[in-house]
Formats: C-alpha cells, structure tokens, sequence
C-alpha cells in the first residue's frame, strides 16, 4: 500500500507496517459515546484534555479533510446527530436525552422514546425468525500423510484478540507465551516430550512452538492460542473459518 496510517493508543504490531503513526486517546480524555453488546449508549466525559492535542474524532476529521471530505463537525454531539439522521434506530437519541437518562438501548425512536430494554418479547420484529440456507464449502484443508493433524486456535481468558493491550500487563505471569497442546499419544508417536520446541508446518506456511502435553485435547488434534505474535499463529492457518475473530 501506497500509504498506511494506523491511529491507536499502543504501538501494536500493526504499527511496525505503517507509514504514519499517530497517537489515540485513553477514555479518560474523550468526550461522545460507546454502545455496549447491551445495546446500551453511555455518554463518555472527558477528565482532562487529550495529551496528544486533539481528539480522536477530530484527528480523523483532518485525515478527511485533507483528502477532500469537507466535513465540519464541531463536538462529537453533532455526530450523534448525523447517526441519529441516518440509522433508524438511533433515530431518537442525543445528548440532551442522554444527559437526561444517563444511557438509553437502541431501539430509541418515537415508537420507543426512552429506549428498548428488552426486545422479541411478543416476538421478532419481523415476525418469526427467518433462517437462510446457505451454500457448504468444503476447506481444503484435510489431513493425510503429510498432515496427519488437525490445528485449532482460540483465545484464553487472560488475554485479549492479539494481547495488543493485555500484553502490556501483569496477565503475561498467567500466559506469558503461546503454546502448542497435545493429546500425549500424538506426543508419543512423535517423540515429543513436555516442553519441546516443535515445528508445525500447514499448506499456508510454517512456525516453531513449545509443545505442551495434555488430555484436553483429543487424538488427531492439536491446539494453540494467537495472543503473541512471535508465535505467528496466522502465518499457518488459511481464511477459512466457522467464527468471527
């Protein structure tokens, strides 16, 4: 790519690719809102100005601007008004409101002006549940002489996605590297023993991890998290998946 600007709090891995880097701001200095998996919008009121000179939503105003959006919005609430203009469930809510009831669920209109703690309790707004059949793909990912092991890859609780974050923590003490769990029948065969350094090598590339030897997981199988990027998790595995990462 020709430019890569990555705007953030931390200097993450992504970061090492970019042309430019420019800083975020913590939650203690923005001014606007957040909307949880609840449903719920919370206003959010800055402590103290942003140390780096300007808000986030304003660094990404100057970005548009310098390439021609012409926006001109003034605080974050004339922000607000542009969602609520546009998405139908949001349509009732500013900051008047907000300051008013302290946080409102989505839907908020003039169907429901303070908001929608619960939804479907009648039923689904459409109706019933309306099930689509979608087409299988196979992978082509299947095991055979030259991969005779399945790899599966997740998180654990004391990180979070690719630890950009947690990282930075003491949670390393609980999972300070990622590793390689397998069945110990699987280790056997292989000469494997408990803390070995393994290769585990895919159709998509290759990497090296410390194995650990477990019963969690079942023969044929093995399993390994993505927090750390040394461990290049994703180097090894292809697009093909069953969940949102």
């Amino acid at each position: 790519m020709d430019c890569v600007i990555v705007h953030d709090l931390f200097l993450n891995e992504t970061a090492n690719y970019a042309h430019v880097f420019l800083p975020g701001s913590t939650f203690l200095e923005k001014d606007g809102t957040f909307t949880n998996a609840e449903r719920r919008i919370n206003r959010v009121r800055k402590v103290i100005p942003p140390l780096n000179g300007y808000a986030d939503w304003e660094i990404t105003q100057m970005l548009a601007n310098a390439m021609g959006a012409g926006w001109s919005y003034a605080h974050p609430a004339r922000i607000m008004e542009e969602i609520a203009a546009t998405t139908p469930s949001f349509a009732g809510v500013d900051y008047a409101l907000l300051e008013e009831k302290g946080s409102v669920q989505w839907p908020c209109n003039e169907t429901n002006p303070e908001g929608t703690p619960l939804m479907h309790v009648d039923g689904f707004m459409r109706g019933k549940g309306r099930f689509i059949v979608t087409e299988y793909v196979a992978t082509d990912e299947k095991t055979g002489p030259r991969f005779p092991l399945l790899l599966t890859t997740g998180r654990i609780l004391s990180q979070y996605n690719v630890g950009a974050q947690t990282r930075r923590t003491a949670n390393v003490v609980w999972h300070e590297e990622d590793v390689l769990e397998i069945h110990p029948h699987d280790a056997e065969v292989r000469g494997v023993k408990e803390g070995d350094w393994v290769r585990l090598a895919s159709r998509a590339g290759e990497t090296t991890l410390r194995a650990r030897l477990t019963d969690r997981v079942s023969p044929g199988v093995v399993y390994t998290t993505f927090h750390h990027p040394d461990t290049q998790a994703n180097v090894i595995t292809t697009d093909y998946s069953d969940c949102k990462r």
